[in-house]
């Protein structure tokens, strides 16, 4: 069995709010094993004998949408992979938060770019991986960066967060 990590996008977010236990009740109906949730923001740990990880996130999307029926695009991580992105360190100085958006596929050249021209003495961006990391001198609310503008700048879709989270679940389920 290979346990995931399922980072889900819009849950609990902009009007679309889900139980936890009825989340976990979606997860358990397409054949996952020792499911459970973390926090309120749409973090699901499952166990399955499946290997593909871009065939799970579609089966969890399409359920997703079948049963809540709105889009909930789905990053899934292994353990060790969260472990990693929790001790990664990308930037030598601290701000208010620093949180890291999850995405299907690495960022092409093109994009890390365009991403790039956003940094300022507020807000600074590092790549790495199937990650972008966000260092935020400010309270994120005060920031003119957000997860929306973030999705527009690199023309896909992503979901943040943050590194207090990832750490936590990194300790938990490593």
């Amino acid at each position: 069995m290979t346990k995931y990590i399922a980072f889900l996008r819009a849950i609990n977010v902009g009007g679309h709010n889900v139980k936890m236990d009825e989340l976990k009740k979606h997860f358990e109906s397409l054949g996952f094993s020792n499911v459970e949730t973390f926090i309120a923001s749409g973090n699901v740990i499952f166990e399955t004998s499946a290997k593909d990880a871009a065939k799970l996130e579609k089966k969890i999307e399409s359920k997703l949408l079948e049963t809540l029926k709105y889009e909930v695009t789905t990053f899934l991580r292994t353990p060790d992979e969260v472990a990693d992105v929790a001790k990664y360190k990308p930037f030598k100085a601290k701000g208010e938060a620093l949180n890291v958006a999850f995405i299907a596929e690495p960022l092409d050249e093109v994009a890390v770019k365009k991403l790039m021209t956003y940094k300022n003495e507020i807000d600074d961006f590092h790549v790495h991986g199937r990650e972008v990391y966000w260092l935020c001198q400010i309270k994120q609310s005060e920031s003119k960066f957000s997860n929306a503008a973030f999705e527009k700048i690199i023309g896909r879709r992503a979901t943040f967060r943050g590194i207090n989270t990832i750490q936590r679940m990194a300790e938990k389920y490593s």
